[in-house]
């Protein structure tokens, strides 16, 4: 068990005091059996008017938050501090009927899976459907984790990261052709991918830890980071981060998970002004971590 501490700071800047919408934020993790929250908070400048907890459809914590008065900066700044227990690779148990691919979800799990297990992009060509059965034995029995495990791996080590300006995220097939993208681009093109092989997948958002910022090859750190599971059969939902490699929850904090990225912002919302009133924004994320205190004897 690993005890994680994160720092997020979002900063907009703006060329006179505009007026502010509600703003949504997801920065609270989802407690689970291998993640635990010990503490959270929020402070925003201006102060907030209110603050309302819900819970979205997929089950997320969202916090909708109103302001007080008109400013030129609006800065939201959160920390998170929670226990981790890592879950690796040959942790994933999948039942025996889906040990080897193809196999059918069971009928009562279908109906919940259906809109993960459907793809959501064009794709006239198929591009990413033949791409995805490029992982595929012809004339051989092929194990699904390994499957899987080979997809997100090929993706790590054939296609290059790079932060990207511009908001939203790229079409699977652009992130195939170009062969670059974001790890939002990468976990998209991996969730579509499982699905043209008929498994269900769903995004996640969250952070990564970089255990050394300065040597590591940790990609995603500075940042919210994106990554997807596939639901396996005895497995339940197994973690893939095709950024990383990473398959399994090590150094992987979830906070949302979607059945697609644009349900899964961290934060959005609006201002009242004009588009030339924005000036710039400022993201900071810090994931720092300490082993848990033991009681010896």
């Amino acid at each position: 068990m690993t005890i994680f501490s994160v720092r997020h700071i979002t900063s907009y800047r703006y060329r006179r005091d505009v007026d502010f919408g509600e703003h949504r934020l997801m920065f609270r993790p989802r407690d689970s059996f291998d993640q635990r929250l010990i503490e959270a908070s929020l402070t925003t400048y201006p102060e907030q008017s209110h603050v309302r907890w819900i819970h979205d459809v997929f089950g997320n914590c969202v916090a909708l938050v109103d302001f007080l008065r008109p400013s030129a900066e609006l800065r939201f700044e959160t920390w998170i501090t929670l226990d981790h227990t890592p879950q690796l690779a040959p942790d994933i148990r999948i039942d025996e009927a889906a040990l080897t691919y193809p196999f059918s979800y069971d009928k009562d799990e279908i109906a919940d899976l259906a809109p993960a297990m459907q793809r959501h992009y064009p794709d006239p060509g198929d591009e990413v459907g033949r791409w995805a059965r490029r992982f595929v034995r012809v004339g051989h029995s092929t194990e699904t984790g390994h499957l899987l495990m080979t997809m997100c791996y090929a993706i790590r080590e054939s296609f290059v990261y790079g932060r990207r300006q511009e908001h939203g995220t790229q079409l699977p097939i652009e992130t195939l052709q170009l062969r670059s993208g974001t790890c939002r681009d990468f976990a998209l093109l991996m969730m579509e991918a499982a699905r043209t092989l008929g498994l269900a997948a769903r995004f996640v958002s969250g952070y990564v830890y970089v255990p050394d910022r300065d040597g590591s090859t940790v990609l995603g750190g500075g940042s919210t980071h994106a990554w997807c599971q596939v639901y396996l059969p005895g497995a339940g939902w197994a973690e893939f981060d095709p950024t990383n490699g990473i398959v399994g929850n090590r150094d992987l904090i979830r906070v949302a998970v979607a059945r697609d990225p644009r349900q899964a912002i961290p934060l959005s919302g609006s201002y009242d002004g004009d588009g030339s009133d924005f000036d710039s924004m400022t993201v900071q994320v810090n994931v720092t971590t300490r082993q848990p205190w033991i009681r010896e004897g």
